[in-house]
C-alpha cells in the first residue's frame, strides 16, 4: 500500500470515528435546553410584558429593540474575536463562559420581568439597562456555547447530530415555556387577581422558574464537554499583510448566504412572540373570561408552533440521509409560506381557530428545520473558510449566527410594535378602572393582528429560501472539502484528541 493511500485511509478513518461519548453528548443537549429556557421566556413574552403590563410606549420599545441590535452588531463579533484569540490552559477556549455567565443571565431575566416601583422616564431607563445588559451577557454565553461542537469533534456528521439534538432539546424548552401560562394563569385567576395583576404575577413566576432551572442546567456543560480539536489562537493580523479576521468572515460566501437567509427568516420568531398579542386583539373567542380566552388562544397557537417545530427537529437527523441541508431549507420554507397563507384564509373566513390547527402545525415545520440546519450550515461554512484560507474563526463565525438570531427576534418585535402603531391600537384605553379588559376593535385591526402569525411569517419564510439557491456547499463538494481539510490539519500537526 502506498504512503499516500495509507494516509488517505487514516484520514477517512478519522472522519468516520465517533469522538463524543454518550454522557457528554447528552449533557450538551440538556445544557442547550437550559439555555433556551431563559431565551424562550424572553423572546416569547417580552413585548407583551413591556406593552401590556408595563404599558411602555410602543415607540420607546421599538427604539429600544433597534438600539440593542445596533449594539449587538458590535458586541457579537467582538465576543467572537475574544473567544478565538484567548484560551485557558485549564478550561479551554469555550468552556469557561457558560458557568461564568449563568448567574448574571438568571438575575437579569428575573429583573426583566419584575415590575419596579417606577414610572415614565425612570421606568424606561430601568427597562433599557436591563434589556441591553441581558443581551450582552447572553452573547457572552451563546457564542462560545454554540461554537463548542466545532472543537468537540472533527467529524461533520457527528457535529451535525449533536447540533441537531441540542436544538431539538431547545425546542423542548420552548414547549415548556409555552405551557407555563396554562398552568400559572388559572391559579392566579382563582386567587382573585385582576386581569392586569394576573399578567404581572404570571410573568414574574415564569421568569424565576425559567431562569433558575435553565441556568443550573446550562452551566453543567462547562464541567463535562471536551475540546478535542486544538486550533491555534486567532491573531489580529494587523500589520502582517494577511487578511483580517473580519475580512475572512465577510468574504466567506457560504457563511454570508446563511447569514442573509437567517436574517430574512425573521418572521419565524413572530409565530411565538406575536401569539399573546393575537390572543388579545385578533377577535378569536374560545372562552368567555378575558384572561382565560387570552391563555386559550395564545396556547393554541403556541402549541401548534411547538408541535410543528419540535416534530421537524426530531426528524431532521433522519432526513439528512435523503436530503442535503440546502434542499431541506428550501422545500420546507416554500411549504411554510403556502401553509401560512392558507391559515390566514381559513382563520379569517371562519373566525374559528380550531380549523387552523392543521395548517398552523405544517407552517411551523420550517422553524424546526431552520433552528437545526442553519447551525450545521455555519459549521460547514467554517470548514470551507479553514480549507480555503488556512484560518478558522470559529467563534467569530458562530457570532454571526448569534447576531442573526437576536436581529431576527428584534425585527419580529419591531414588526409587532409597528402593527400596534399602524392600526392605532392604544393599550391604555383597553382596560377599565378596575383593571378588567374592555376591548372593542374594528375588523381591520383584528385582521392586522392575525396577519402577525400568518402573512408576515409566511412571506419571511419565502424570502429566506432565496439566498439558499446560491449555496453550493453540499454533496460532493462538501465531502471533498471535508477530506482535504483533514489532510491539511494532519500536515500542520493540529491535534485532535
Amino acid at each position: 500500500m502506498s504512503q499516500k493511500t495509507a494516509s488517505s485511509n487514516k484520514i477517512e478513518d478519522t472522519l468516520s470515528k465517533k469522538y463524543i461519548p454518550k454522557k457528554e453528548f447528552w449533557i450538551f443537549t440538556i445544557a442547550a435546553l437550559g439555555q433556551n429556557l431563559a431565551y424562550s421566556c424572553m423572546s416569547s413574552y417580552v413585548t407583551d410584558y413591556y406593552i401590556n403590563v408595563l404599558r411602555l410606549a410602543p415607540m420607546f420599545v421599538l427604539l429600544l429593540m433597534l438600539f440593542a441590535r445596533v449594539w449587538d452588531a458590535v458586541n457579537d463579533p467582538l465576543m467572537g474575536m475574544i473567544v478565538d484569540r484567548h484560551e485557558s490552559k485549564r478550561f479551554g477556549r469555550m468552556r469557561p463562559y457558560p458557568v461564568a455567565t449563568a448567574i448574571p443571565i438568571a438575575v437579569l431575566t428575573i429583573l426583566m420581568f419584575t415590575k419596579p416601583n417606577l414610572v415614565d422616564m425612570p421606568l424606561m431607563i430601568y427597562t433599557a439597562v436591563v434589556y441591553v445588559l441581558w443581551g450582552m451577557i447572553y452573547t457572552s454565553s451563546d457564542v462560545p456555547f454554540w461554537s463548542l461542537p466545532n472543537v468537540m469533534t472533527p467529524n461533520p456528521d457527528e457535529r451535525g447530530r449533536i447540533i441537531s439534538l441540542g436544538r431539538t432539546f431547545g425546542g423542548i424548552s420552548t414547549g415548556i415555556v409555552t405551557a407555563l401560562p396554562m398552568i400559572v394563569g388559572p391559579i392566579l385567576k382563582n386567587k382573585g387577581y385582576s386581569d392586569v395583576g394576573a399578567d404581572e404575577m404570571k410573568y414574574k413566576i415564569m421568569a424565576i422558574s425559567c431562569a433558575v432551572l435553565g441556568m443550573v442546567l446550562f452551566c453543567t456543560v462547562s464541567f463535562s464537554a471536551k475540546e478535542r480539536i486544538k486550533l491555534p489562537n486567532a491573531k489580529s493580523n494587523k500589520g502582517t499583510g494577511e487578511k483580517s479576521n473580519l475580512y475572512r468572515v465577510f468574504h466567506c460566501k457560504p457563511l454570508m448566504l446563511v447569514v442573509l437567509s437567517g436574517t430574512l427568516s425573521f418572521g419565524r420568531y413572530m409565530l411565538q412572540a406575536a401569539a399573546p398579542h393575537v390572543a388579545r386583539y385578533a377577535g378569536f373567542h374560545m372562552k368567555d373570561d378575558f384572561q382565560a380566552n387570552v391563555t386559550a388562544v395564545a396556547l393554541t397557537i403556541q402549541i401548534c408552533v411547538a408541535i410543528g417545530m419540535f416534530g421537524a427537529m426530531v426528524v431532521v437527523p433522519f432526513l439528512y440521509k435523503k436530503f442535503n441541508y440546502k434542499k431541506l431549507m428550501i422545500y420546507t420554507c416554500i411549504a411554510g409560506f403556502v401553509m401560512s397563507l392558507l391559515t390566514c384564509l381559513i382563520g379569517w373566513t371562519t373566525k374559528n381557530l380550531y380549523f387552523c390547527i392543521p395548517t398552523m402545525i405544517i407552517a411551523s415545520i420550517p422553524l424546526g428545520v431552520i433552528n437545526v440546519v442553519s447551525y450545521a450550515m455555519v459549521c460547514d461554512s467554517l470548514d470551507y473558510m479553514e480549507w480555503e484560507t488556512g484560518h478558522r474563526n470559529t467563534a467569530l463565525g458562530s457570532a454571526c449566527q448569534s447576531f442573526v438570531n437576536k436581529l431576527g427576534n428584534a425585527l419580529s418585535t419591531v414588526m409587532i410594535i409597528g402593527m400596534y402603531m399602524v392600526v392605532n391600537i392604544d393599550v391604555n384605553s383597553m382596560y377599565d378602572a378596575s383593571g378588567a379588559a374592555a376591548i372593542n376593535l374594528t375588523g381591520g385591526q383584528e385582521f392586522a393582528m392575525f396577519s402577525l402569525v400568518t402573512i408576515v411569517p409566511g412571506v419571511s419564510l419565502l424570502l429566506c429560501a432565496v439566498p439558499l439557491f446560491f449555496y453550493d456547499l453540499v454533496d460532493e463538494k462538501k465531502d471533498k472539502i471535508t477530506l482535504e481539510l483533514a489532510q491539511q490539519r494532519e500536515a500542520k500537526g493540529i491535534i485532535v484528541e
